[in-house]
């Protein structure tokens, strides 16, 4: 499916209290928009981009206080959300086919859930599973791991690794992402367009390789009961290394959500 040629552009989107760095390659193609993982920038999209090609329309944004958007007092999941609709108005895409990493993912299913009819596809990259960390210890936890390394995420925050906050705010928006995810379950029931989830393997930064597994595993119960929902493959990569490491899976992921809407067309 092709629309009319779109401009490419960059710039600035307001919402709310602040306002997000956008990237829109403009095209005819089908209009893709990338949800980023909790803390990171758009950057770790780029090869996944650069292997789908120019037949696509590529939407990239930093979240609120990532990469070159400006800092809010909202960093809540809500906001996110929020954040979606406002790149997706100002950018005039009605129906995009969503691209998550991570929370990205969380955010791409509770977005197509909300939106029945408007979301193309969705692809969930290692995670948006009904796994979390809650409760005291859960969030304990968090906290002692943030703490842990509220000297580190200054210095990791140039590459795109951390969000321009404190560790303690950091440490909320893991503690919202694992409450959110570990009740994402229902939602996923309810999703009426196709996922595609491409997962990793072992562990990752605050998770054992058991943990980490047993947290994809939460997902057989849901493929079971949504015929929609799919794992377009589990790469060898971690976590953190999935989007560098097995960009092409991703890709993959990509073209299979768009051929379930084609009719196996693409």
């Amino acid at each position: 499916m092709t629309t009319s040629p779109t401009a490419s552009w960059s710039g600035m989107v307001p919402v709310d209290d602040t306002a997000l760095a956008v990237t829109d390659t403009g095209g005819p193609g089908r209009a893709v928009v990338y949800l980023n993982g909790a803390y990171a920038d758009r950057r770790p999209w780029r090869p996944v981009i650069a292997e789908l090609g120019a037949g696509w329309r590529h939407i990239t944004f930093d979240g609120r206080a990532r990469g070159r958007s400006r800092r809010s007092a909202d960093y809540s999941f809500e906001a996110a959300l929020r954040d979606i609709d406002a790149v997706l108005g100002a950018r005039g895409v009605d129906r995009p086919l969503l691209v998550g990493w991570s929370y990205g993912a969380s955010l791409a299913v509770h977005w197509a859930e909300r939106n029945p009819g408007r979301a193309l596809g969705v692809v969930c990259v290692d995670g948006a599973v009904p796994y979390g960390l809650t409760g005291e210890a859960g969030r304990a936890r968090i906290r002692h791991l943030f703490r842990r390394m509220r000297l580190l995420l200054p210095l990791v925050r140039p590459f795109g690794l951390a969000a321009r906050m404190s560790a303690d705010r950091h440490a909320d928006v893991n503690i919202e992402a694992n409450e959110i995810t570990a009740a994402i379950g229902p939602v996923l029931d309810r999703v009426a367009c196709p996922v595609r989830f491409v997962l990793a393997t072992g562990a990752s930064l605050g998770g054992q390789e058991e943990e980490m597994e047993e947290m994809r595993a939460s997902l057989d119960p849901v493929l079971a009961r949504n015929r929609d929902i799919r794992v377009s493959a589990k790469v060898a990569s971690n976590h953190s290394h999935i989007l560098r490491k097995d960009f092409r899976a991703v890709a993959a992921a990509v073209r299979e959500t768009a051929a379930a809407l084609d009719g196996g067309a693409r």
